[in-house]
């Protein structure tokens, strides 16, 4: 094994975990969320000679699983909208949705960034990082987000909400 292979596999090692984690908390769920991961570092392989050169390439793999992540959430959506007009079920919105649910329902980037700000603790400047976003874009997805989920959840949202 050559120098760069085993720096990947270091990478791979240490990275995989926390990217994983990421993908299935937009995700929810695990197989599909590993099948994302696993393609976003193959993709990372590809490009290995040149991403490993970032400053940040851990943020590079992490974007890239993310707009993977987006992708399927928006095929899903469609689909269960498609879905959901051919049943004429009665609309699920419901005021006492719990926040794992609230946060399912949240347009793709919103619940990226809820996922990167508040259930992994970054700060937004590493958000503007990982997503590829300017830092107005990362708060008016939290604003919007909390927005929405105060709706959904049936309460206020403060000024200094975080």
């Amino acid at each position: 094994m050559n120098e760069a292979h085993l720096e990947y596999a270091w990478f791979f090692r240490a990275e995989f975990p926390g990217v994983l984690r990421t993908v299935f908390l937009i995700l929810h769920d695990r197989s599909r969320s590993e099948d994302v991961t696993q393609e976003a570092f193959i993709q990372l392989l590809t490009h290995w000679k040149k991403v490993s050169q970032y400053e940040r390439p851990d943020a590079w793999v992490r974007r890239v699983a993310i707009r993977q992540a987006v992708r399927m959430m928006k095929r899903d959506r469609t689909r269960t909208e498609l879905e959901r007009a051919e049943a004429t079920a009665p609309d699920p919105d419901l005021p006492d949705v719990d926040l794992a649910r609230a946060v399912q329902r949240l347009p793709a980037m919103q619940r990226v960034a809820v996922v990167l700000f508040y259930f992994e603790d970054r700060p937004i400047a590493e958000i503007v990082d990982i997503l590829g976003i300017s830092d107005g874009s990362v708060k008016v997805h939290l604003h919007r987000a909390r927005q929405r989920l105060a709706a959904l959840l049936g309460e206020g949202v403060g000024q200094d909400a975080r």
